[in-house]
């Protein structure tokens, strides 16, 4: 009888704990944060945000990041191209990062079987050859049993890269069964053919091409469980001398009305990111649709709506319009390439950029992340200002003077795990010290979840191990469990609903598994140390459902 009681008494307690750590109100909407909604009276530390996206580009064109070379030819080049990626992942995770960024789809090419267009070259070194693997599905689902999201990263309209080397604009040197062989009249030249740099581009003028590369790219959204289509910088070629895009006779038969060549242009981006989106949606509602531009859109000497900068101008130069794509939300994040100092540099002063672009998503449904020159850093080539050691991490500290800059991606891989003069490992002690969730969509569709239910706690020879059941929640993607977040408290008692609210008790995140039991093994645990556990179930979007009733360690 008094083993059933204190039984009870258990319950009681777990269940009052559960309702004290969060407010009931928390989760009254659909794809509301249940444990966000009760802390916006909380004072938290910056320096560990609970929502934070942190990612790096793994960039495949001419074999930058991955696979290498070397292990493009290693004997066993399956094994070694699988085993460098497991290497990048190593490094994601160690980091605290929660997101991959990688380039799949290079030079109108593919690293998955597509019907459409042929193997890449930087597989095999050779274009068009078969790898003898599926790499797209490999890199999707080892990311996500690390709990990475993975951002399949395209470029829409580039085709070759220039000679040596690659193919340059000699059409001759494509794959064999490459569309632009098949469809010579679809790509030009630029700069001009036997000009150095000269490469091969499809035309986005032509509609038949734009319905092309969309059908291309989202065979990998509908066949792969991709989390985010990522777009780099690259739309109309940039310029090159005094050289003009050929595109004459395209303007002449597809201008649909337009009398000035640059909107003419600009509309044909337009189009190609506002017809993207929406068929990811249509497909899968909860695939993210981000776009990494060129930094700066407009200067405000020529747009009193720029800003404060000299520099080139994505608007005017490629023809993308980004702003524009932010306020319309044809987007769900952007990620403005701002590789430049923070300092007096009239160009573009990575200072007056920041709450430029913070500026600009205000008030829009547009996540923004902050693209991060870790290539420059160390290098002496790009100025003195790059020899700080310091200067990433005062990038990411200045970032938190505008609450609508919700993270980071880092270019590129290589130069991450290089760590120039400490730079990535002086950065990710100041910002990235904890894990943090990815930041929640609240205009994509949603299903709030039901909270865990931690079964067991017990002490191993690894630390703590935590088990816990996941209560059926619904049918789909969307109402279903993708993985759990844990929160570790030190003492055994009740917790307030303010120890949410950062990630300073967030110990890890988890992948769900199809198991009916979840578990994990808190490694970081101190023998003889009490704790409180509890765990979240958050969906494919990151949205949070209440927090389970707590587990106790003594």
């Amino acid at each position: 009888m008094k083993a059933t009681r204190l039984r009870a008494a258990g319950l009681a307690v777990a269940l009052l704990g559960a309702l004290v750590a969060v407010s009931p109100t928390a989760a009254s909407a659909a794809g509301t944060d249940a444990t966000d909604a009760a802390t916006t009276s909380c004072t938290t530390d910056p320096a560990t945000p609970k929502r934070q996206f942190r990612a790096m580009w793994i960039s495949s064109v001419v074999n930058i990041d991955w696979p290498s070379k070397a292990s493009q030819t290693a004997p066993d080049r399956v094994a070694a191209q699988q085993a460098e990626y497991l290497g990048w992942l190593d490094l994601a995770q160690k980091l605290n990062h929660n997101a991959v960024v990688v380039q799949v789809r290079p030079t109108a090419d593919a690293f998955w079987p597509s019907p459409y267009e042929p193997w890449s070259e930087y597989l095999t070194g050779v274009r068009g050859q078969d790898p003898g693997w599926d790499p797209l599905a490999f890199l999707v689902a080892e990311s996500h049993k690390r709990n990475l999201e993975f951002h399949a990263w395209f470029n829409p309209y580039r085709i070759s890269m220039p000679a040596p080397g690659g193919a340059g604009a000699d059409i001759a040197q494509l794959a064999p069964n490459h569309p632009a062989r098949q469809h010579p009249e679809w790509t030009f030249a630029y700069p001009p053919a036997g000009v150095a740099g000269s490469r091969l581009y499809y035309n986005p003028g032509i509609p038949a091409v734009r319905e092309f590369v969309q059908t291309a790219m989202m065979d990998a959204v509908q066949r792969y469980d991709v989390d985010g289509v990522h777009f780099d910088d690259y739309f109309y070629p940039y310029p090159s001398g005094t050289h003009q895009v050929p595109d004459d006779a395209t303007f002449a038969e597809f201008n649909r009305g337009f009398t000035d060549r640059a909107d003419w242009r600009r509309d044909n981006i337009n189009l190609l990111v506002q017809e993207m989106n929406a068929k990811i949606k249509a497909a899968k509602p909860w695939v993210k649709f981000g776009v990494s531009p060129f930094g700066i859109w407009r200067n405000k000497s020529v747009d009193p709506l720029g800003s404060d900068t000299t520099g080139s101008q994505s608007y005017d130069i490629i023809s993308a319009d980004t702003r524009k794509w932010v306020k319309e939300e044809w987007i769900d994040y952007i990620v403005p390439q701002l590789y430049w100092y923070i300092g007096q540099y009239p160009a573009a002063d990575y200072a007056r950029l920041v709450p430029w672009w913070a500026e600009t998503v205000r008030g829009t449904r547009v996540q923004l992340y902050i693209g991060q020159a870790d290539y420059k850093s160390g290098d002496p080539a790009y100025g003195s200002y790059w020899m700080n050691p310091r200067e990433l991490t005062d990038h990411l500290t200045l970032n938190r003077s505008y609450p609508e800059v919700l993270g980071n991606v880092h270019f590129s891989a290589v130069q991450v795990k290089a760590n120039r003069l400490g730079a990535t490992d002086t950065y990710a002690a100041e910002h990235y010290s904890r894990p943090a969730l990815v930041p929640a969509m609240r205009h994509l569709p949603a299903k709030p979840l039901l909270p865990p239910v931690l079964t067991g706690a017990a002490r191993t020879d690894d630390g703590v191990r935590l088990s816990w059941r996941q209560p059926a929640d619904g049918k789909g993607p969307l109402g279903t469990a993708a993985s759990y977040a844990i929160y570790r408290f030190d003492g055994t008692g009740l917790v307030g609903k303010c120890g949410f609210a950062d990630a300073s008790h967030l110990v890890g995140t988890v992948r769900a598994t199809p198991d009916a039991v979840q578990s994990w093994v808190d490694a970081t645990a101190e023998a003889g140390q009490r704790y409180t556990y509890h765990v979240t179930a958050l969906d494919r979007l990151s949205n949070e459902s209440l927090v389970s009733p707590p587990r106790f360690v003594r």
